[in-house]
């Protein structure tokens, strides 16, 4: 989806005034990374879903603003409930994203704090600017609870800034985004202003469907199913996309045919509905759902389906 050659400086942008730099965004599963990147940058390049483990691949979000741009790295929530294969590579993914940032945004729930939260703070390097998000503030009925709650956790650790958000309701993000300038350093920007991500389409095109299947099955369908794109075709502006789910059961392939076919039939319609928004043009959409044994705990296999 874009050029990822640096680009250079625009004569009213010299270097020394522009600012640019990763910021990794981090925190449990559920508190809402993806869907805070997304406003963020304007656009859906992260996919979002009340499942744990929805994001599963460290995806970049790009914003240009005047003098600045702001690389956020959406990052898998730190998994402590499971050992396989691949939470092994998703706790890789989060630890290495975190050492290449310029700037951490820690992401917790406003009013909850647990044991999970406490393990990802644990990995929060100390030599690299974090700012603690507290985010769902709107959903506190009682806002004087706001605050005590936002000191104690910030007394945990020496935190760069402190800002409660509603990532859904764009709350504080302007000012959560002048704190995150303060924090970048001055480079010349590394990607082309109108690029929100350098992720391919194809790429985003199985994320898509992996979202619908995750927001249409639901709880029913263990978190070992994944979407692989057989084949990406562009033909003028129509874009044909062929994609496989891969579950690891017959009776997860029934889940998500669902009877008569309409499950899957409500999964391909919305994917390709999204497509067509993300990608400005018409989507041809084919959906197959294929039994892969095992695929979530074999290294090998993880690293075809593209996991890091």
């Amino acid at each position: 989806m874009t050029d990822s050659t640096p680009q250079a400086p625009s004569a009213a942008s010299p270097a020394t005034d522009f600012r640019c730099g990763y910021i990794a965004i981090v925190g449990r599963p559920n508190v809402g990374k993806s869907t805070l990147m997304n406003e963020l940058i304007g656009a859906k390049v992260s996919i979002t879903s009340r499942k744990a483990q929805t994001t599963r691949h460290r995806i970049t979000g790009i914003q240009t603003v005047a003098d600045t741009q702001f690389v956020y790295v959406d990052t898998p929530g730190f998994q402590t409930r499971h050992s396989n294969a691949l939470n092994k590579t998703l706790n890789r993914t989060v630890t290495t994203t975190l050492t290449a940032a310029d700037v951490i945004l820690y992401i917790i729930e406003a009013g909850t704090f647990g044991p999970a939260d406490q393990q990802v703070m644990a990995l929060l390097p100390a030599n690299v600017p974090c700012i603690l998000v507290i985010n769902k503030s709107d959903r506190v009925k009682d806002k004087a609870v706001l605050l005590p709650f936002a000191q104690k956790i910030a007394a945990m650790r020496d935190f760069a800034a402190v800002v409660p958000v509603s990532a859904k309701l764009r709350f504080q993000l302007d000012n959560l985004q002048g704190e995150i300038r303060k924090h970048l350093p001055a480079n010349p920007p590394m990607f082309g202003e109108d690029d929100i991500t350098d992720r391919s389409e194809k790429f985003l095109a199985a994320e898509i469907v992996r979202e619908k299947v995750f927001r249409f099955v639901g709880d029913e369908l263990p978190y070992t199913s994944t979407v692989l794109i057989e084949k990406f075709e562009l033909e003028g502006n129509l874009r044909r996309v062929f994609a496989a789910i891969l579950v690891e059961r017959d009776t997860h392939k029934s889940m998500v045919i669902g009877q008569k076919g309409a499950r899957l039939k409500d999964i391909s319609t919305q994917a390709r509905l999204d497509m067509e928004r993300l990608f400005g043009g018409p989507v041809y959409l084919e959906i197959w759902v294929k039994v892969k044994s095992g695929w979530a705990d074999n290294e090998a296999g993880l690293r075809a389906y593209g996991y890091e």
